[in-house]
């Protein structure tokens, strides 16, 4: 009888050390749809760290790029917005006289944003 219990033991032991590689070996590859999100998980991934986003501007980013939907233009800019904007960037480059009005005009209509 212990003669038998001790056949059965090696028995199991030289079938799990059998059974255990082979288990191991059979590893599932990702379907095509899954492989395709990897890769554009890492494709985003790669443009929120080339454009140097982090915090909350990298899960924006990160969540409209996996969605796949494009980016929102920007709102377009009202009269007084343009005004605003046209001013600060002409301060900003110490525009006088003909200068800034020549700048301010183009910057007005549009041709430079």
């Amino acid at each position: 009888m212990l003669q038998r219990k001790i056949s059965f033991m090696l028995a199991v032991v030289i079938l799990a050390a059998v059974a255990v590689p082979a288990l191991a070996q059979e590893t599932k590859q990702p379907s095509a749809a899954q492989a395709a999100q990897q890769q554009k998980m890492k494709d985003c991934n790669a443009q929120a760290t080339a454009k140097s986003l982090k915090g909350d501007e990298r899960k924006t980013f990160m969540s409209t790029c996996l969605s796949g939907t494009p980016a929102a233009a920007p709102a377009k800019m009202t009269q007084q917005e343009k005004m605003t904007a046209c001013n600060k960037e002409a301060a900003a480059k110490n525009l006088k006289g003909d200068d800034r009005k020549t700048f301010m005009s183009t910057c007005l209509s549009g041709s430079t944003k």
